[in-house]
């Protein structure tokens, strides 16, 4: 395989993300024209990566954070969006790193991209665990627009074995909001600093799909 061909196998195998649908949402049955796709998170990702090292001066490489999270989801071209719900953490380990190997062949790169995803799993590096944060956060935030255009039915849920877990049921009932949840199940499941907490928080208690609006209507 020339390097010419290596470059498109590359892109067009990474293209598929843009069509493959986040499970979590399907899974919680969101109504919406278009779903969150998992090209659409990791592009979310890493401008909110971004903006958090930027409001908190992490003291992280953010361009290693962003490469990071670019390739991070690599292994679901071939094993699709699994959730923590479906597979154990280190099944989905072994199984993806096959899958990276795959992608990746013909990169003269492969290996020092293969490292990033390898570095992102172990959570060992800042960098690494500055990256899984904000990856969980994104989500979370993503929750909170759906919830706020009222995508969610949570008396639609037959069938969601998510819905009948005793931690989200608890949460459901604090917090009495389905993104609620999901925001109080970030920060209860993945040790958040005070500023991710604090971001979160905000979300929590202020309308952010009206952010928005306030930027594309001055």
């Amino acid at each position: 395989m020339d390097r010419a061909e290596s470059v498109i196998k590359y892109y067009v195998l990474c293209n598929t993300l843009k069509d493959v649908i986040r499970t979590g949402w399907k899974d919680w049955k969101v109504e919406r024209d278009r779903i969150e796709s998992v090209a659409e998170h990791i592009f979310g990702v890493q401008m909110l990566a971004i903006a958090m090292k930027s409001q908190y001066q992490y003291d992280v490489d953010i361009f290693r954070v962003i490469m990071m999270l670019a390739v991070h989801e690599l292994e679901e071209i071939y094993i699709g969006d699994l959730t923590p719900f479906q597979i154990s953490q280190e099944d989905k380990k072994k199984i993806g790193h096959e899958a990276v190997e795959k992608v990746l062949t013909g990169l003269l790169d492969k290996e020092q991209i293969s490292s990033l995803i390898f570095e992102f799993d172990e959570r060992k590096t800042k960098e690494a665990n500055f990256a899984y944060h904000c990856d969980k956060l994104e989500c979370d935030l993503q929750s909170k627009l759906y919830d706020e255009e009222n995508c969610v039915d949570l008396k639609l849920q037959d069938g969601n074995s998510i819905y009948e877990t005793p931690l989200v049921k608890k949460l459901l009932e604090e917090e009495g909001s389905w993104s609620g949840m999901w925001l109080s199940f970030g920060q209860t499941k993945y040790n958040y600093d005070e500023n991710f907490t604090s971001v979160s928080n905000y979300a929590k208690n202020n309308s952010i799909k009206e952010l928005r609006k306030n930027f594309t209507n001055p």
